[in-house]
């Protein structure tokens, strides 16, 4: 009877029959598809911003924690810069020296109405109770150093101040007159480290107060860490002292020659060899 049957009614019982008799596939990977152009354009522009990313922090970056002759740990920051506020990195110091220095916190106290009540309240209440004396030096350090920021342009040099105060407290410093303990004028960059990132990386963060030492670190225009010195919070630094390490490093780098205790620039140096070192020994020896 079934071989009797036409041909087209034939093809359709085969058809009804496999639906039903047919187990159903349980499909366990998912479909691929072709993104949306948009999508694509978007994930390749992530791409190449991340790529950018990683090129910085490895040129500048191999250790978590700043150290001397290593690469410099990479840094990006809001930063006031004249009265703007503005980022900043350790990628535009390239091929200059750059001296980074670290202080405990924006303003110091002077006349009463200097500092607006609220934030006089802030500071005394939740920042200074018992250390007044940790700001007092920070004005005087940051304004020496401006009024010879020149001097290091004229060597190759940058110097940026840093502390863990926000860009806005920054700004409203740099706006106070030096008369009543601000910093008005400033001729260099205020760093915001409020993340505390920057000051971790270079070892100087004062964890149980939660702000830097007076730290000064000082890189070379290879992005290299050349000098590191950290002082106690009340004590303050030379501007001549690092001029000096500036040019000592300079010096070194393009002659080859080591720089002795109280060097400065013009005085004579030590060909780092056994036999030609004795040229300078003998010369102390009949100056004595």
């Amino acid at each position: 009877m079934y071989a009797s049957r036409p041909a087209s009614l034939r093809a359709v019982s085969r058809i009804v029959t496999s639906r039903i008799f047919r187990p159903k596939l349980v499909t366990t990977r998912a479909f691929s598809y072709v993104k949306p152009l948009y999508q694509q354009e978007e994930n390749q522009k992530l791409s190449e911003y991340q790529k950018k990313k990683i090129l910085l922090k490895k040129k500048f970056a191999t250790e978590f924690v700043a150290k001397v002759t290593r690469p410099a740990p990479f840094w990006e920051a809001l930063a006031v810069v004249g009265d703007e506020i503005k980022i900043l990195s350790l990628n535009d110091f390239e091929d200059k020296f750059l001296i980074m220095l670290f202080y405990p916190l924006d303003f110091t106290f002077g006349e009463s109405n200097v500092i607006p009540p609220v934030l006089t309240c802030y500071l005394m209440i939740t920042r200074l109770k018992k250390e007044n004396q940790l700001i007092l030096v920070c004005p005087t350090e940051l304004n020496a150093f401006s009024d010879r920021a020149q001097e290091f342009k004229n060597i190759g040099a940058e110097v940026v101040a840093i502390s863990c105060d926000s860009q806005f407290s920054h700004l409203a410093w740099s706006k106070m007159p030096r008369g009543q303990g601000g910093i008005g004028g400033i001729k260099i960059p205020l760093v915001a480290d409020y993340s505390k990132k920057i000051s971790e990386d270079y070892g100087v963060l004062y964890e149980e107060k939660g702000i830097p030492f007076r730290g000064t670190v000082i890189i070379d225009d290879k992005g290299t860490v050349r000098v590191i010195h950290i002082n106690d919070t009340e004590i303050g630094r030379s501007v001549d002292e690092v001029l000096r390490l500036v040019q000592a490093i300079q010096f070194a780098n393009d002659y080859g020659e080591v720089c002795p205790a109280n060097w400065k620039k013009g005085d004579a140096t030590i060909v780092p060899d056994p036999k030609k070192s004795m040229a300078y020994f003998s010369k102390l020896k009949n100056e004595k």
